[in-house]
């Protein structure tokens, strides 16, 4: 593995991981992260699949990890600039080999930044952990309760008093600079999330025709299945593989939100994405 620095079009640098097999297979995985989580929670995943023949790329969203170069609260990055560091990777990916396939893994948010890619046509397949909706009304019971205080009580008390949102003093994940959490918000508090900030035709979504595989698992605090069946809709021309996996039926244990990427998964649901990946590339 490697580390290097990459200059995005809204003229950021992010710090990128590239996992380099022993032997290629010509496919290259790019994983999109969650919000606020580091790149190096990917790390054992990767590694994993550069031993099965892919080139592997990790990387910081801007402000974040090896993507932050200065103080947190002078940045003023937003989602936007977020989908153009994915971007950035993917043409870097598509460039250093361009006979491979290109396969994009998201966690989370990272699904919906593919909706503000405008490259997003590179891609050979594409595979979904949790990426969802974060309206709060898609969620029930207490995890109701819990999107429901985070857009409108969290986000709005704490992130003006320090500048950016203090996720790690909360307990939560990485800081998020503030432009980023206040658009993530205003998304967060509208029955169609994204989609009530952009016109569809500005998103890219219709611009997936290749094979989407979305996975959600139950007892997901932050992507429940109601709200993965909505951004899964919207991918209207791809050919969608839809499965809300339950651990109890495959014999693992409980995996919700963060629990896929964990080595305790690789003969389970790692074996699963890499046999699917081998079916369509």
């Amino acid at each position: 593995m490697k580390t290097i620095s990459l200059k995005t079009r809204s003229n950021h640098h992010i710090g990128v991981s590239v996992y380099h097999p022993k032997h290629s297979n010509n496919k290259s995985l790019i994983i999109s992260s969650a919000t606020g989580v580091l790149q190096k929670y990917y790390s054992r995943f990767a590694s994993h699949f550069s031993t099965l023949g892919f080139t592997v790329y990790t990387f910081d969203y801007y402000g974040i990890g090896s993507s932050n170069s200065k103080n947190i609260k002078h940045i003023t990055a937003n989602l936007d600039d977020w989908a153009l560091d994915q971007t950035a990777v993917l043409k870097l990916a598509k460039q250093t080999h361009p006979e491979h396939k290109l396969i994009l893994i998201t966690h989370s948010i990272g699904g919906q930044l593919i909706g503000l890619n405008p490259e997003i046509k590179l891609v050979d397949a594409i595979i979904t952990i949790g990426s969802q909706t974060g309206y709060w009304k898609y969620f029930n019971g207490f995890s109701r309760f819990r999107m429901f205080m985070f857009w409108y009580a969290l986000i709005p008390f704490f992130t003006p008093i320090f500048g950016y949102f203090p996720a790690k003093k909360l307990g939560l994940f990485e800081n998020i600079p503030k432009q980023v959490v206040y658009q993530w918000r205003k998304w967060g508090i509208h029955p169609d999330y994204m989609f009530g900030q952009y016109n569809s035709s500005k998103l890219h979504f219709n611009s997936v025709t290749c094979k989407v595989l979305i996975i959600s698992f139950p007892r997901d605090v932050f992507a429940s299945k109601a709200s993965v069946d909505w951004l899964a809709s919207k991918f209207t021309k791809a050919q969608v593989d839809r499965r809300h996996l339950i651990p109890e039926e495959l014999n693992i244990k409980d995996v919700k939100h963060f629990g896929y990427f964990k080595k305790d998964y690789k003969e389970s649901l790692w074996k699963m994405t890499e046999y699917w990946i081998k079916d369509i590339c």
